[in-house]
């Protein structure tokens, strides 16, 4: 009888560990555009569906380190778009339509047939071009910190984001320096070191494109949508009614006490938002 209860114990330790280290993460790896494109692919393989994590500007698939094994229920896959991380960087023009379609290659190379999309600040304008050039497969959007609208008048704009392409190492290091004032200290040296090492011929064309995909026609989302925000100048008091008029299904959150990067300064609390998104409209 003590063996067994040993055994039981023994198998509920290693059981609880798993799940508490979480699946151990593996590169996996497609071809779009002759170009090789990195991605994870974490939870139940055969799945159908999944939870698809799109990073932000000059960032990677490990951003989302805090989220990609949080889902044990579902399928979860995170990538680098081309010209991140450890994807390859052509020298080309980056648009959200161009990284839409490398989301798009890697869910065809996953086996993956429809997607909860969720974009972190540039992932935003990537997932809602995905939902614009694949309605079919889309089956919700979650929008983190990521923008939906233009910032403000075109020529202020351009203005405010000039120094990134009048000489990048200097404009990026304020630009990004400014974003993690409030960032929690513990975050900002991988945030800072990950940003910088992305090529600056792929930061100046995908901050471009992302501008001006800000400023063209976009459609009314009809999926439905979370959208988790933080703090900032750039959003204006009315934001939540306009984020609303684009998407009518939206969950609008205003979060207080956190930077830019949310997701990594309270994971817990983002992940369990996620969860509840999805199961409160049966996404996955």
């Amino acid at each position: 009888m003590r063996m067994k209860v040993l055994s039981i114990l023994f198998i509920l330790a290693v059981s609880f560990s798993v799940f508490a280290q979480g699946e151990k993460l593996s590169d996996n790896w497609v071809t779009f555009d002759g170009n090789k494109i990195r991605y994870y692919d974490v939870g139940h393989k055969k799945a159908k569906n999944a939870l698809v994590l799109v990073h932000c500007w000059t960032c990677n698939a490990d951003f989302w380190k805090d989220s990609i094994n949080a889902f044990p229920g579902y399928r979860v896959i995170a990538m680098d778009l081309p010209g991140h991380g450890q994807s390859d960087k052509p020298k080309i023009d980056y648009s959200m339509e161009y990284f839409a379609k490398s989301v798009d290659a890697v869910m065809k190379a996953a086996g993956v047939r429809k997607a909860v999309l969720a974009g972190h600040s540039m992932g935003t304008p990537v997932i809602r071009k995905y939902y614009e050039l694949y309605p079919n497969k889309t089956l919700g959007l979650i929008v983190v910190d990521g923008a939906l609208l233009p910032f403000g008048d075109r020529a202020q704009v351009d203005k405010f984001f000039e120094p990134l392409f009048k000489d990048y190492k200097t404009g990026v290091a304020t630009f990004v320096d400014g974003m993690l004032q409030t960032a929690d200290p513990k975050v900002r040296p991988f945030i800072r070191s990950s940003m910088f090492a992305t090529e600056s011929y792929v930061a100046q064309s995908a901050m471009k494109q992302m501008l001006d995909d800000s400023y063209a026609a976009h459609g009314t989302i009809n999926v439905p949508v979370l959208a988790v925000m933080a703090p900032s100048p750039l959003w204006t008091p009315d934001i939540e009614t306009r984020y609303k008029a684009i998407a009518p299904k939206m969950e609008f959150q205003s979060w207080s006490g956190v930077s830019h990067f949310l997701q990594m300064e309270r994971p817990a609390q983002f992940n369990g938002q996620v969860k509840g998104f999805i199961i409160r409209n049966k996404l996955l």
